[in-house]
């Protein structure tokens, strides 16, 4: 990865456009022109996204995009291929936690704990005889 922020890097200075035109033009933040070009893939949490900045940034400066994006996959491909089961099933117990925290949680979609339910009709009968019981404790009373 160190490699295409290099190659990148030199093909920018060498065309003489600075940081700031790169992130002007590409509409992208200065930190990930400078993490790319550091070769720091651990600064961008999507892989794809990753690529299609390599590509856009390399079509950008003039260089072949095809040749950079391919150099990235083997890259990528020797990178996930050094990583052990437990790693990959870490990563994956972390991003089912993240997505658990990260639930929109409106009004419409909590999910409410319900106790004790006591149907309707029961709450109208229960109603109904203490009514009458206080019906019969008026005409008792009088």
């Amino acid at each position: 990865m160190k490699d295409i922020g290099d190659k990148l890097r030199e093909a920018r200075e060498n065309m003489g456009i600075s940081i700031s035109e790169v992130c002007t033009d590409l509409n992208v933040k200065e930190r990930q022109v400078l993490d790319i070009e550091a070769g720091n893939m651990e600064a961008f949490k999507d892989v794809f996204y990753l690529k299609y900045f390599i590509r856009d940034y390399a079509k950008y400066l003039g260089l072949n995009k095809e040749d950079l994006v391919d150099e990235f996959n083997e890259y990528l491909f020797d990178y996930t291929s050094k990583l052990s089961l437990e790693e990959i099933k870490k990563a994956q117990k972390e991003e089912k936690k993240d997505k658990l925290e990260n639930k929109i949680k409106s009004p419409y979609t909590i999910e409410r704990k319900r106790g004790f339910y006591i149907p309707p009709v029961i709450i109208y009968v229960l109603i109904g005889l203490l009514i009458i019981l206080l019906l019969f404790l008026i005409i008792i009373s009088l």
